[in-house]
């Protein structure tokens, strides 16, 4: 069975979550603050990607970070180019720990219009894809959000994810698409039912064969995403935790049975710098346990 084969076949029916590490500029001062690394730590961009590259690296050698909770993991594209202990990272990913490898390819979102916030444009995407397949990447996963239940801003937002996704599948790699609700939304039952029926359509209109996968908020009627789960084109349906804390995300998640997490501010709760291998390790392993539960 070739190593794409084995892929998709863990996606599609492996035991556990997928790992978010796909952090990017806007959101690292953030994630680097909350692990105990403050911008007064370091001086410049590259210094920031340096101590974020050392973070996620940190987090995919420890013990518990393998296939035996966690089925794939969302790199950031600086991090594709990277390496770990001279290995790249998703060469490392597959071989050492047995975890899918997918690439982050937004931009990040353009202002909000019709209630949605659509994709940037993505110059270049063709060259990004065809290096990441290169290198070993499964899919990749593209993020967009809907901030209120406005019918023809859903429907575009859909529309452009698909579109997305058909230059990623051109490309030999599945596609998570990912058009977030946000979970403040006050129409945000409203938005779920509609964006579930946008999906739906669009779904219907890929070839056979084709494996897309889904990135949602947990959505407040729980089941509401079960069909698209049972889709024949649908590979797996995960799970955003879109600003919820780990207990209450869990707690939902456990509500959708045929969704599984995939989690990033979760997956790094408690983690410090200063904590010694040990102390890392035990806190990201109860951490991992906790997704992991939620999941099956």
């Amino acid at each position: 069975m070739s190593d794409y084969s084995k892929m998709r076949e863990q996606m599609k029916s492996g035991a556990g979550f997928v790992a978010a590490l796909d952090q990017s500029g806007g959101s690292t001062p953030k994630a680097l603050s909350l692990y105990g690394v403050e911008p007064t730590d370091y001086e410049g961009e590259e210094a920031m990607f340096k101590a974020m590259h050392d973070m996620r690296a940190r987090i995919i050698l420890a013990d518990d970070f393998t296939n035996a909770k966690i089925i794939g993991a969302i790199l950031f594209e600086r991090t594709m180019h990277d390496e770990i202990d001279g290995t790249p990272v998703a060469e490392l990913l597959w071989n050492r720990r047995g975890v899918v490898p997918f690439l982050k390819i937004d931009k990040g979102l353009e202002d909000e219009a019709n209630g949605v916030q659509m994709l940037k444009p993505m110059p270049g995407l063709e060259d990004v894809l065809a290096t990441a397949k290169g290198k070993g990447v499964f899919g990749t996963k593209e993020r967009s959000v809907i901030n209120h239940a406005n019918p023809e801003g859903i429907a575009a937002i859909v529309a452009q994810q698909f579109d997305v996704a058909r230059t990623v599948l051109a490309a030999g790699l599945v596609p998570i698409l990912e058009p977030e609700v946000n979970i403040h939304s006050e129409t945000k039952a409203e938005a779920e039912t509609l964006l579930e029926a946008e999906i739906a359509k669009h779904l219907d209109t890929l070839d056979e064969g084709v494996d897309v996968m889904l990135k949602l908020t947990l959505p407040d009627q729980p089941g509401l995403y079960d069909g698209l789960a049972q889709h024949p084109r649908v590979l797996r349906v995960v799970a955003l935790s879109g600003g919820y804390s780990t207990d209450v995300a869990s707690a939902k998640l456990a509500q959708n049975a045929h969704m599984i997490a995939s989690f990033s501010r979760a997956l790094t709760e408690g983690l410090n710098v200063k904590m010694t291998d040990a102390e890392f390790g035990a806190a990201l392993g109860s951490n991992i346990d906790k997704i992991y539960q939620a999941s099956i």
